[in-house]
């Protein structure tokens, strides 16, 4: 099921979104630190157009060391992912972030336990079906998940053990779902107002860890935070206690891809890995124009054939005697031939003896170059 619906979607497009101030963001990054080469990976689950991300991204660049009174390094590996509903939020963050999907979260793939820092400002309300009005207070309303604590349950998972969530909501959203939740799954957990309360905001700061029994004390926090603006302290000017660290991240398979793409993020994926595609490397697979050539000396015979196809030597454009046109590129490639003999004694043994023998099988891979329906076609002749 998508996160929003289409008309509730367009509410939130025009007045739901609620970025980061200013104050309140260089205050969290006072709180962050990355230690080590890295490589590093934060998150923005619905990243607006990206600058949060990249200022977060920013500052732990500029305050990374692997101690307090080392110097500051900036050669270290830091990656800023985002996803984002809004088409025009999404492809302004395209261009400050390091890679943003533009669609709705719940069709973004994302592999677990992958993310070092995760930075939730997600959406506010209720992600409520189209008939009805989401207006807090009404039935339909009261039994609709709150998009605060959708974000919140869907995104814990891609957090690696260690590490840290920056969660920043309207304080009387934190209910008892979401505080069990927090006080399940994170330790150290702080609770902050934020300085700036136009948007009534509370910042909500903890480590991953294993699920466990929630602990009582962060969930009396929580409450107080919850129940009022003076439930929590303001959010400090500068940080003076152990800074949050966010850990590092070494898989070399990471998942982030939309299970969904249009044409225009297509081309742009295709941008990016332009350098693996095919035709920016044509004039190195596809040489015999620009290489030497010497003819035979007499008429190659079926034999000679097969050993200049062997040795990738047959190649370029050509065509048939009834006017197709082919790409080509000759190859070889082993096969394995495996053989089973099968023997009996005087005495009835049955004695099974198998044989495995490397064949070397020519190849011919086309591609239809014809002007009519099969133009593009992927012919192979083996």
């Amino acid at each position: 099921m998508a996160l929003m619906f289409a008309r509730l979607a367009q509410n939130f497009v025009k007045a739901g979104y609620y970025p980061t101030d200013e104050v309140t963001l260089e205050r969290v990054i006072g709180m962050l630190r990355c230690t080590g080469p890295g490589p590093f990976r934060l998150l923005d689950p619905c990243c607006g157009e990206g600058t949060a991300l990249a200022d977060v991204r920013h500052g732990l660049l500029h305050t990374a060391g692997t101690a307090d009174d080392e110097p500051a390094s900036r050669t270290i590996d830091i990656e800023a992912l985002g996803v984002e509903f809004d088409r025009e939020r999404a492809w302004h963050a395209k261009q400050v972030l390091g890679r943003v999907i533009h669609a709705d979260f719940h069709d973004v793939v994302i592999k677990a336990r992958s993310i070092g820092l995760l930075f939730l400002s997600p959406p506010y309300g209720f992600g409520v079906a189209d008939q009805a009005n989401g207006k807090a207070g009404d039935a339909d309303a009261e039994k609709a998940e709150r998009l605060e604590r959708t974000f919140l349950f869907k995104s814990t998972p891609l957090l690696a053990n260690g590490g840290i969530l920056v969660f920043i909501v309207p304080h009387y959203a934190l209910d008892d779902e979401m505080r069990s939740h927090l006080a399940r799954n994170y330790q150290d957990v702080r609770v902050f107002m934020a300085p700036e309360q136009r948007f009534r905001q509370c910042v909500v700061v903890g480590r991953r860890r294993k699920a466990g029994n929630p602990s009582k004390a962060v969930q009396d926090m929580l409450a107080r935070a919850q129940a009022s603006v003076d439930g929590a302290a303001v959010l400090p000017e500068e940080w003076t206690d152990a800074p949050y660290l966010v850990p590092s991240v070494a898989d070399q398979e990471f998942t982030f891809h939309a299970v969904r793409i249009d044409a225009e993020q297509l081309g742009d994926e295709l941008q990016r890995y332009r350098g693996h595609l095919l035709w920016q490397a044509f004039a190195t697979h596809f040489r015999q124009t620009t290489g030497a050539c010497r003819p035979p000396l007499r008429e190659m015979t079926p034999w000679h054939m097969a050993l200049a196809l062997a040795a990738g030597q047959i190649t370029g454009r050509f065509e048939s005697e009834d006017g197709r046109v082919f790409l080509l590129k000759g190859d070889t490639y082993k096969r394995k031939q495996r053989t089973v003999a099968t023997d009996v004694d005087e005495k009835g043994e049955v004695t099974h003896t198998v044989t495995m023998l490397d064949r070397f099988v020519p190849v011919i891979n086309a591609i239809e170059f014809t002007p009519d329906y099969r133009l593009g076609q992927i012919v192979k002749i083996t």
